[in-house]
């Protein structure tokens, strides 16, 4: 048994690697998990876990008792299912077969590990007292999300904490990577649209260019971070759409924006949505035009537990070593366990999978991203490890 392996039975982490390369071939997008829940369900079952209930829509969870001890203390793991609207690049043996749908965000792997962690606990529920609730939760790319869904549908009213991973291909492959205090940001959604007039692409006087006027929006909403924000509190807003016009000879009559606002505390998230309300309303102003912005508010930020953080520093420690555990910052991504860290004590870490010899260098969400499945086993027994430390802590 190899170091990365630490106790869990092979048999369960070559599982692992079969759920993870299943669900890589058939992605499915958020709120569209069908197939998912049911072969992870099946998976679970078979593995003799009993009680698998589906939840948030496309979602399961099961609980774990262990028979130790009584104890009423309780954990949640999560893992996510959804993939992304993305043309697979990556060439691996088990690329998506599913056209213009991919598992860039490493979801299919944290699926994989969950399992993995699952049927750990339930081999060994003799060794430990108090509840493990594994959830799958669907949707986290997406809105109606999944983890509003989850905590709306109380699965976190009765736990004391919850844990969640994230594959990181900026981090080598193998070492865990967590601190304390924010680590992720919030994300909001924006959607613009810009109204002119229609004229004559020899004779534009006569129009009101809703392009021209949509491009200028483009440039000052960037000094809004760049101007008004201080350097050290995390803002970041990106427009990634711009639709307009048609025809090579007529002024567009209308564009139109969206995009992203991601912060890291609300009272930049608030100035944030009135400063983009005012800029727009001032450029289309000056233009002659009109816009409507809605702003929808996503997930807030994850804020990791000082104690949880310690508990999956500690773990990771003892099965695979100090060097391999970095004290490291959040990152500038949002994910929809903000749900979960808002409701309760809640520990999100990552787990590198960076391997320049197999070429898995690429960021979350391209199309060439690969996983270094090498170090799924570290993300399982880190998991496992962590759960049962936690489990076993006096909460006095």
């Amino acid at each position: 048994m190899s170091k990365r392996e630490q106790g869990m039975h092979k048999d369960i982490l070559d599982r692992m690697i079969e759920i993870r390369r299943h669900l890589h071939r058939h992605p499915e997008l958020s709120n569209e998990e069908v197939k998912t829940q049911a072969y992870l369900k099946q998976a679970l079952e078979k593995e003799g876990l009993a009680g698998v209930r589906e939840v948030a829509g496309y979602g399961l969870a099961v609980d774990i008792i262990g028979q130790a001890q009584p104890s009423n203390r309780k954990v949640a793991i999560r893992a996510d299912i959804d993939a992304l609207p993305i043309l697979e690049e990556s060439g691996v043996d088990f690329s998506s077969l599913n056209p213009g749908v991919m598992h860039a965000c490493g979801h299919d792997a944290h699926a994989a590990m969950v399992f993995a962690t699952a049927a750990h606990l339930h081999r060994s529920r003799d060794t430990f007292g108090g509840t493990v609730r594994i959830i799958f939760q669907p949707a986290e790319e997406a809105e109606p999300l999944g983890g509003r869904r989850v905590v709306e549908a109380g699965l976190l009213d009765d736990i004391d904490g919850a844990i969640g991973i994230h594959v990181d291909p900026y981090t080598e492959a193998g070492k865990i990577a967590v601190g304390s205090g924010p680590y992720t940001l919030a994300c909001d959604i924006f959607d613009a649209t810009v109204t002119g007039s229609s004229a004559h692409a020899a004779k534009p006087s006569e129009g009101v260019d809703a392009i021209a006027t949509a491009a200028a929006m483009v440039s000052e909403i960037q000094k809004i971070v760049a101007r008004e924000i201080d350097p050290y509190d995390p803002l970041v807003i990106s427009v990634t759409g711009f639709e307009g016009g048609g025809a090579y000879n007529v002024i567009a009559d209308k564009v139109r924006l969206k995009g992203t606002i991601r912060s890291g505390n609300e009272t930049t998230r608030a100035k944030a949505w009135k400063r983009l309300r005012e800029i727009l309303n001032g450029v289309a102003q000056s233009h002659q035009a009109k816009v409507e912005l809605d702003i929808k508010r996503g997930e807030p930020p994850v804020v990791n537990d000082k104690e949880l953080t310690r508990i999956v520093s500690d773990s990771a420690a003892e099965k695979f070593g100090p060097e391999n555990v970095l004290n490291a910052p959040g990152w500038t991504a949002a994910d929809d366990f903000g749900f979960y860290s808002e409701k309760r004590p809640s520990v999100y870490f990552r787990l590198g999978i960076r391997n320049e010899a197999m070429d898995a260098v690429y960021p979350l969400h391209h199309p060439k991203f690969r996983v270094d499945e090498a170090a799924l086993p570290v993300g399982a027994v880190t998991l496992a490890a962590a759960a049962t430390r936690f489990l076993a802590t006096d909460p006095t």
